[in-house]
């Protein structure tokens, strides 16, 4: 891939301009095609002397690439004696991040992103509950976190956490790539968004009382029977009149409040699965 000198460019260009992508574009396209490759683990990115070396271009074009790689969240530059270039598959924080920076920047309410997973993580459930090997690949895992959660109903925080991990589960075993990943951010975002309302109610001493704790994990136990026994209406209704109950309890606090992506940017998305379960 050796660099041109511009010259003919130069030329051609005094007659017509046509958009050609610069040397350093096209370095980060084939390395985001290799960090992105489906089947594969951690790509293990080549040294900046190699990359120059493998790609016959200089120094500045490849450190511009793996700028443009930085700023989409695929790669950082470690400094010091241990530094160097570590790649990154995307995770749903990453998206609901900047999913988060375009909503906050329209001035998007919560209540907005909060009636959003009214009408689609109640489809999650749905979509469970159909799975053939609902009882052996979806039934144990949810039962695993609730078990969890009962264990925690005294520590407001730890509860909430786990029980937005109930959450992020059920989007994450859903059975459609494209919904699950679509769902997983809003669901990053608005339990971004909850867990930093638990810690200031806790802070204040006026976390819901451990009654109300048990209760939530009372549905959560309910939620999973109707999966079990494979009834996709009864998951989906009680999956949606849970949801939009425990959205009031945030939502009633700062009914105007609108969506703030530092949350998002703080805190990281739900338990990654082994496809191998999808």
């Amino acid at each position: 891939m050796a660099e041109p000198d511009g010259t003919g460019a130069r030329a051609a260009g005094k007659r017509t301009r046509v958009q050609q992508p610069r040397i350093a574009e096209l370095v980060a396209a084939e390395l985001r095609s290799r960090i992105l490759a489906p089947g594969q683990g951690i790509y293990d990115l080549p040294t900046q002397d190699q990359l120059v070396e493998e790609f016959g271009v200089s120094f500045p074009s490849i450190r511009e690439a793996i700028r443009i790689l930085e700023t989409e969240g695929l790669v950082t530059v470690r400094r010091g004696k241990v530094g160097g270039l570590a790649a990154h598959r995307p995770e749903p924080s990453s998206a609901a991040y900047h999913l988060g920076l375009v909503l906050q920047g329209d001035g998007v309410p919560l209540h907005d992103l909060a009636a959003a997973l009214q009408l689609l993580e109640p489809l999650c459930a749905a979509a469970c509950a159909g799975r053939a090997d609902r009882l052996t690949a979806v039934v144990p895992v949810l039962r695993e976190n609730i078990e969890r959660s009962a264990a925690v109903v005294a520590d407001g925080i730890a509860f909430t956490h786990t029980c937005r991990e109930f959450h992020d589960l059920l989007v994450a075993l859903t059975p459609n790539a494209t919904l699950r990943s679509v769902i997983r951010t809003l669901e990053a975002l608005w339990s971004a968004q909850e867990e930093a309302w638990a810690e200031t109610r806790a802070e204040r001493g006026e976390y819901p009382s451990v009654p109300a704790a048990r209760k939530v994990v009372r549905v959560h136990g309910r939620l999973v029977d109707e999966i079990e026994a494979g009834d996709a209406d009864g998951a989906e209704r009680l999956a949606r009149a849970h949801l939009t109950a425990t959205q009031d309890l945030v939502l009633a606090d700062d009914p105007d409040g609108v969506i703030d992506a530092a949350y998002a940017r703080w805190r990281g998305a739900g338990p990654p699965l082994d496809s191998g379960r999808l």
